[in-house]
């Protein structure tokens, strides 16, 4: 999750949504990302589509877990759910809920660490620049 905070805080810094993600398996991280739909005007470049596009194919998922500073929408919890990825862990989801029962009904394990770090960062961002936000989750 530390890799994952510090993708959320480089996105940030570049004026981006601060939401980070890793893909790991046993312990070896595969690929790493951060939102960058405002940064690559993008409206489909969530963390964790920015994080597999930079793992690569990497054939099976097998075993793998998906880490992400923020719960993960539909869109990336679909991707999970498609490629078959055993376990998402998530820094929190009090600002933003996500899909965890999609990821659940699919038989995908759901950990949310709650993480202070987390949810302050998002909090901020949220109440500095609710318009991407609301853009980001489809609610505008």
């Amino acid at each position: 999750m530390k890799r994952a905070l510090d993708e959320a805080r480089a996105g940030l810094r570049e004026g981006g949504i601060p939401i980070g993600s890793v893909l790991a398996r046993d312990g070896r991280i595969l690929g790493q990302g951060r939102n960058r739909r405002v940064q690559q005007n993008d409206p489909v470049l969530h963390a964790e589509i920015d994080c597999l596009r930079n793992a690569g194919r990497i054939g099976s998922y097998r075993g793998t877990v998906l880490y992400s500073t923020l719960m993960p929408c539909y869109l990336c919890a679909g991707a999970a759910v498609q490629f078959g990825i055993a376990k998402v862990v998530a820094g929190e989801s009090e600002n933003f809920g996500g899909a965890r029962d999609l990821l659940e009904s699919h038989g995908i394990e759901v950990i949310d660490l709650d993480l202070e770090e987390c949810k302050q960062m998002m909090r901020r961002f949220i109440e500095e620049h609710p318009d991407i936000w609301f853009e980001d989750i489809g609610a505008l």
